[in-house]
C-alpha cells in the first residue's frame, strides 16, 4: 500500500460547478470525522462536502459518502480512485458549489473522480519499510571512522557520555554486514544489541 506524506488541495470548475479537493494523511475514524467536521464549518454554505477514505495498512477500513448527491455519482467515485491508486491512510474531501447547471449522473461521476485524481497527483507518495535497529556502544576514538564508514543506514539517536552509543536502523539484509563493519571499525570492543524493528516511510522513486 501506499501512503501520503501531507495535505494536498485542488480545485477545478465544470459547468459553472466549484469543485474544491483536499486529501490528508489520516490514521484513525476520529481523525477523519475531526477533519470532516471542520470541512463542513468551513464550506457551511456549500451545496455538497462529498468524502471517501481508506485506514489501515490492508486498507481494511473504507467509507464514502455522496452528502446529497445522487447515489453512488460522489463518494464511490472518490472512493474508487483512492483504491485504483492503492493508497491507504487518506481521507478525501471534494466540496461542491453548485453552479446552476446540471452534470447528470455521468458527468457527477467523471467529475468527483477527476476531482480526487487530480489532487492526488499533487501529493509525494511513500511506502512503509521496516528496518532491523541495533544499539551500539563504542568510544571516542573510533565514532568518526564509523561515521563516514557507513551507508545506507540511518542513526535514530545519538547519546554523548564516558562513551557513544548510536542506535542505527538499516534492512534487515544488511545487518550482518554493518556488525562486521562496526567489529572491523572498532577492533571488536564495541557493544552490539539487537533493538528490534523501526518504521519508517521512504518515498517511492
Amino acid at each position: 500500500m501506499k501512503y501520503i506524506d501531507s495535505t494536498y488541495s485542488n480545485e477545478i470548475v465544470i459547468l459553472k460547478s466549484r469543485f474544491i479537493t483536499s486529501i490528508y494523511n489520516v490514521s484513525s475514524v476520529e481523525e477523519v470525522n475531526d477533519i470532516l467536521a471542520k470541512t463542513r464549518k468551513k464550506y457551511y454554505d456549500a451545496s455538497h462536502n462529498c468524502y471517501g477514505y481508506i485506514l489501515g495498512d490492508r486498507a481494511e477500513i473504507q467509507k464514502c459518502s455522496d452528502d446529497g448527491e445522487p447515489q453512488k455519482t460522489a463518494g464511490f467515485p472518490i472512493l474508487d480512485v483512492l483504491k485504483k491508486n492503492e493508497v491507504t491512510n487518506i481521507l478525501c474531501v471534494v466540496t461542491r458549489y453548485f453552479g446552476g447547471t446540471l452534470l447528470g449522473a455521468g458527468g457527477l461521476v467523471r467529475a468527483y473522480s477527476e476531482s480526487c485524481s487530480e489532487c492526488l497527483k499533487k501529493a509525494k507518495l511513500l511506502i512503509k519499510k521496516e528496518l532491523n535497529t541495533i544499539i551500539v556502544k563504542l568510544d571516542y576514538s573510533s565514532y568518526n571512522t564509523l561515521l563516514s564508514s557507513i551507508k545506507d543506514v540511518v542513526i535514530l539517536d545519538t547519546s554523548y557520555q564516558q562513551d557513544i552509543t548510536l542506535r542505527l536502523a538499516a534492512p534487515g539484509d544488511m545487518i550482518d554486514s554493518l556488525i562486521q563493519s562496526i567489529n572491523n571499525i572498532t577492533k571488536g570492543n564495541a557493544l552490539i544489541e539487537d533493538s528490534g524493528l523501526y518504521e519508517t516511510f521512504v518515498p517511492i522513486d
